[in-house]
């Protein structure tokens, strides 16, 4: 799998042949991260919550991909009306291939920019064959974490933001890798994209390898591999 950072929470995921784009709002940061949409092949797109820095650009995607699935809560498939759809809900999953992807709870609040209810917020865990990834979207320090890696197995990499104000910090995130998650890898999202959630780097990476963490902090664009 290979995972390109676009800003935000939107990451391009691709797999097997396969393209899962992530809380569309890749145009704010397009002109550092080079990405057109038009030149890209897009099978599904993953939704977390329904603010509008996850999903501006989810209307665009779909013009130039209108085959592409929506994965999300079914509040979120039925705002957007798309006829390809996976409208999935706590406990439940997608499967693409060999990969399933399964909705996990997220602390925060999820309405779209008119006031629409977006269903509750979520996260996913991504399943493949011998690793599992978690993609924990907006979400503050839970409970909850703690049961991630006795569901579903060892959490080879989290993807968490860190940028605060909206979200877990850096130092919060931290803790919930080491003490509740139990991963040693991460990478950070949800940072430096607005002045409020603009963060000290240097600071940011020793709260994590003061636990002997590795925390990645990607640059628009940036392709990483799992």
């Amino acid at each position: 799998m290979t995972i390109q950072y676009l800003g935000q929470n939107c990451f391009l995921f691709t797999y097997e042949g396969k393209s899962i784009l992530s809380d569309p709002f890749y145009n704010f940061g397009k002109e550092k991260s080079g990405f057109n949409i038009a030149a890209q092949t897009i099978d599904y797109i993953l939704i977390t919550h329904a603010h509008g820095d996850h999903t501006a650009d989810v209307k665009e995607v779909l013009e130039h991909h209108p085959a592409a699935q929506i994965i999300g809560q079914p509040e979120i498939c039925g705002y957007f009306n798309h006829p390809n759809s996976i409208d999935i809900n706590f406990g439940g999953s997608a499967k693409i291939l060999d990969l399933k992807i399964y909705m996990v709870p997220a602390s925060h609040t999820s309405s779209f920019p008119d006031g629409t209810y977006g269903g509750e917020p979520a996260g996913y865990i991504f399943r493949l064959p011998g690793k599992n990834l978690y993609f924990a979207g907006d979400t503050g320090v839970m409970a909850d974490m703690e049961l991630f890696p006795k569901l579903f197995g060892n959490i080879d990499l989290a993807i968490l933001p860190v940028g605060s104000h909206y979200t877990m910090c850096a130092r919060k995130a931290s803790f919930a890798a080491e003490e509740l998650l139990k991963t040693k890898k991460v990478i950070g999202c949800h940072f430096d994209t607005f002045p409020p959630i603009t963060i000290n780097h240097d600071e940011a990476k020793k709260h994590f390898t003061d636990r002997n963490i590795e925390l990645i902090l990607p640059t628009l664009g940036q392709v990483l591999s799992f």
